[in-house]
């Protein structure tokens, strides 16, 4: 019995100081600013740096593309939780063959910008990013939101009770909540969480046209959240569920084509 409660006690003290040490450390486990799984590509399409100020004073590195703002929409482009901007350039490439001007920036805490970030901070990132756009005359009706996979929760934020042209979401998740879940079933996650990203509770906000994309194979984001967000949605909404397409998508003719369509339709 003794030997029991020395162990049941041990438990207790190692479970007290993992769920201490990953709430502590959280963040360093959801954000990944030096990680880059794609480099080395060349930049096919002609861009503009500029720096993005924030309301807390933080510049931000962004990449801006002004094809002809009179005639076409722009992308606002939410990128996800690793890498630079440079991560997403085999993206973005493609861009120049579609009508549309685009603006993507790194977040507080990426591609060398200050500050950490945090679901507060890219609220604010964003709403910056929607800020320096109408600056420049363009209006909601003429942004179009690209959510990828953790840009998915600033995009879904954003477009709430808004009147944006439309919404890309590339691998979204249903809430951080259901992806700590699903990666840490053992801790109550729930009550750890600082970042949660609640898509399935502010999806039924947005009135914006809606495209869904996602891999059925995606090893780090369940296919079945891409599916259950799509099944959220209002109407108007569309969907693109690859077969073979894992977390990154690829960017091959089938979605560019879809990409386009969904676009053009929104003139």
């Amino acid at each position: 019995m003794k030997y029991l409660t020395i162990i049941s006690i041990v438990f207790v003290i190692i479970y007290s100081l993992v769920l201490t040490l990953t709430y502590i450390f959280q963040r360093n486990l959801l954000y990944h600013p030096t990680e880059n799984n794609y480099s080395g590509d060349q930049l096919l399409v002609d861009i503009e740096k500029v720096k993005i100020k924030t309301s807390d004073n933080i510049e931000l590195m962004s990449w801006y593309h002004n094809k002809d703002l009179n005639k076409y929409k722009t992308i606002l482009y939410f990128h996800g939780n690793t890498g630079s901007l440079e991560s997403r350039i085999h993206k973005i490439n493609h861009f120049k063959d579609i009508n549309v001007n685009f603006l993507i920036f790194a977040w507080r805490g990426f591609s060398g910008n200050k500050g950490k970030p945090t679901e507060k901070g890219l609220y604010e990132d964003a709403k910056s990013a929607v800020k320096w756009l109408k600056l420049k005359g363009i209006n909601e009706e003429n942004i179009i939101l690209y959510g990828e996979s953790l840009g998915t929760g600033v995009a879904v934020e954003i477009a709430q009770n808004k009147n944006f042209s439309g919404v890309i979401l590339e691998s979204p998740f249903t809430s951080m909540i259901d992806t700590g879940k699903d990666k840490y079933p053992f801790l109550p996650v729930r009550f750890l969480l600082k970042d949660k990203y609640e898509n399935n509770r502010k999806i039924k906000n947005i009135k914006s046209p809606i495209l869904v994309m996602h891999g059925k194979i995606d090893k780090i984001v369940p296919f079945y959240m891409g599916k259950k967000i799509y099944e959220l949605a209002n109407e108007p909404k569309y969907f693109y569920f690859s077969q073979y397409d894992d977390h990154m998508m690829n960017y091959d003719e089938k979605l560019v084509k879809v990409l386009k369509k969904f676009i053009y339709s929104l003139n």
